[in-house]
């Protein structure tokens, strides 16, 4: 596990942005709310130091709502950062790293939107400059374990947004070629690792059904919602990760249950999503008891 000093630096937003500049990684425009810059976009995101799944995230269309929206982020004391907008198409870099050194590595981009924009279904792609850069990062911070940054691309030039000290859903890179969970087990287990990083192939696309219908559920659509029980494309194109009925026919019936529900109530969709996150997310509270 990576040395809490190393994780603390990543864990927080803000932490993170001064750790990018200090590498000399690419990030959108950033400053704290008591030092704006002197030329201030008229729209941009104001960030909580620490949340989960965007909670702590919003977006400011004037300087006024940034203001009033930092004021109620901060509220309990939680520093607050605010961005500029990045431009291109999300993409996430996946990595896992034994004491710095880089053992496996995969990169994909969104091909599907899930609730709240999630990445519902996912492209693998070669990018290498992302993949140096969370390299650089793992190295600088002698990180152990996995570790995940967010971030847009235009023409496969990162801008960096997020981290996530962990792994995140692996099902793509399982198919690319990079198993995930098994470097981790392995590195857990003091088991042998790859001599050279384990990197994923580009090309390779997986979707969750339920993801895809819970997302277009949650936007009032019905349609799209009951059309992505079946991935455009198909099986021959796309992979399930979640729900692959030719293989676990079972699964099927949480698939069935779950979208038909939010067929019949589209508003129950976010309810269902805060749940699932309410189950895992850092609050500010949770920082405070591992301050202590």
């Amino acid at each position: 596990m990576a040395r809490i000093e190393a994780f603390e630096q990543v864990q927080s937003k803000l932490r993170f942005a001064r750790l990018l500049d200090s590498l000399g990684i690419a990030q959108p425009r950033w400053w704290t709310p008591d030092a704006p810059p002197a030329d201030p976009p008229a729209q941009f995101w104001v960030k909580a130091a620490f949340s989960t799944a965007g909670r702590g995230v919003r977006y400011a269309r004037s300087a006024g709502e940034g203001e009033a929206l930092a004021h109620q982020l901060a509220a309990g004391g939680m520093a607050v950062m605010c961005q500029e907008s990045a431009a291109g198409q999300y993409g996430q870099v996946q990595a896992v790293f034994d004491h710095g050194q880089l053992i496996g590595v995969h990169t994909c981009v969104l091909d599907g939107a899930g609730v709240g924009g999630s990445a519902a279904a996912r492209l693998s792609v070669g990018h290498p400059r992302a993949r140096a850069a969370v390299q650089a990062v793992g190295q600088a911070l002698d990180w152990h374990g996995g570790l995940t940054l967010d971030y847009f691309h235009t023409e496969g030039e990162p801008q960096f947004i997020e981290c996530n000290p962990r792994t995140v859903e692996p099902g793509n890179a399982a198919a690319a070629g990079v198993d995930l969970p098994a470097l981790m087990i392995a590195l857990s287990r003091g088991a042998a690792l790859p001599d050279a990083p384990v990197v994923g192939r580009a090309g390779v696309r997986t979707h969750s059904c339920l993801a895809l219908a819970l997302g277009a559920a949650s936007t009032g659509s019905r349609r799209r919602a009951l059309a992505a029980l079946i991935r455009d494309g198909g099986p021959c194109t796309s992979r399930e990760v979640l729900t692959p009925i030719h293989q676990d026919p079972v699964s099927a019936v949480p698939l069935v249950v779950t979208v038909a529900r939010a067929v019949l109530d589209p508003t129950g969709v976010d309810r269902l999503a805060a749940g699932a996150v309410d189950r895992y997310a850092v609050t500010p509270d949770v920082i405070r008891k591992l301050a202590r």
